[in-house]
């Protein structure tokens, strides 16, 4: 006697149902909660409905389809919306303001930012380095590894509001 293989198939949806949402509780981007879902919904749903396991396969799939293209983005929007706006570690650098500690020798040199930091920097936007004298504003273009790529800040009277900033190192005299 062969037994018939689909009456078990209701065991197999609940377990890939289980495994999705484990995947979820991993991966947190509601990819896998949108399959677990389409798996519930339309595999185990259609299963014990008595519908053929090809049928419970294509609704499986097209509901978690339609999950993902709809309903994702919207949890993934609402995710965001309370996430921290601050900018930290290497996004918090960029447009940082400082000033150049060490003349640059072929194009690099060594710069001061306004959060303290002391930084080895390449002059971007093709400037010469005599354009960067030491004590001369820039401004953080980019971050390449441990190197920050500088240009001269733009000041525009008009527009320049004060800020805390460290000052340039005092020369001292021989």
């Amino acid at each position: 006697m062969l037994v018939d293989l689909t009456q078990y198939l209701w065991i197999l949806w609940l377990a890939l149902v289980v495994l999705f949402i484990v995947i979820e509780v991993l991966t947190l981007e509601f990819t896998f909660l949108m399959i677990a879902a389409g798996s519930l919904i339309g595999g185990l749903g259609s299963n014990l409905l008595g519908w053929p396991w090809y049928v419970q396969i294509a609704l499986a799939a097209a509901i978690a389809g339609l999950l993902i293209f709809t309903i994702r983005p919207v949890l993934l929007m609402n995710l965001e919306k309370g996430a921290d706006p601050a900018k930290s570690n290497v996004e918090a650098l960029y447009e940082l303001g400082g000033f150049v500690t060490a003349s640059f020798t072929k194009g690099i040199g060594e710069v001061k930012l306004d959060n303290g930091e002391t930084w080895t920097a390449r002059i971007g936007d093709g400037a010469a380095p005599s354009t960067m004298p030491v004590g001369k504003r820039i401004s953080v273009l980019a971050i390449e590894g441990a190197i920050a790529v500088v240009v001269l800040e733009k000041t525009h009277p008009s527009t320049t509001k004060p800020r805390a900033t460290t000052q340039p190192p005092r020369k001292e005299e021989k």
